[in-house]
């Protein structure tokens, strides 16, 4: 099984739309016994918190299945769980190194580094741009996905 880690910086908007967006991909292709998913925080500010309503609303008006979701902090430990950290921005790269201390393993990837369209997917939280952080994580996340299988991990 291969462990992904989405990560952004409070677990409600970005990283659980990541989440539920490549679920949904690796059910449709059958691959629920190859991939595993969730989703982090680097800040304390939401733990505990669901997913924002505008993010959980943008998935289902995309036909993404959601599950229950709930706010949760990355942990120094993590780093040795998951094969793969992903990340939407530079900040939040530089808040997982503060946590987990270093990458030796080059574990910690921007999502959109997978794509040809190498770029900072936004917080929607501040900007209210839930249409385009969606369709940045979904492009991410498809060329994550087909990169993921043609390395055949």
């Amino acid at each position: 099984m291969y462990n992904i880690l989405f990560i952004c910086y409070g677990n409600i908007c970005r990283s659980p739309m990541a989440e539920m967006i490549f679920k949904d991909l690796i059910y449709k292709n059958n691959k629920r016994y190859k991939y595993s998913c969730v989703s982090r925080a680097t800040s304390m500010e939401e733990l505990g918190n669901a997913m924002y309503p505008a993010a959980l609303k943008k998935l289902e008006d995309m036909k993404i299945p959601t599950e229950r979701h709930v706010a949760t902090q990355l942990k120094k430990d993590d780093y040795n769980r998951y094969d793969l950290i992903i990340v939407m921005e530079e900040r939040n790269k530089r808040d997982v190194l503060n946590i987990v201390g270093d990458d030796p393993n080059n574990k910690i990837h921007l999502l959109m580094e997978y794509t040809n369209n190498l770029r900072t997917i936004e917080d929607p939280w501040y900007t209210g741009d839930f249409d385009t952080a969606f369709s940045l994580i979904n492009e991410g996340c498809l060329a994550l996905y087909e990169y993921l299988e043609s390395m055949e991990v």
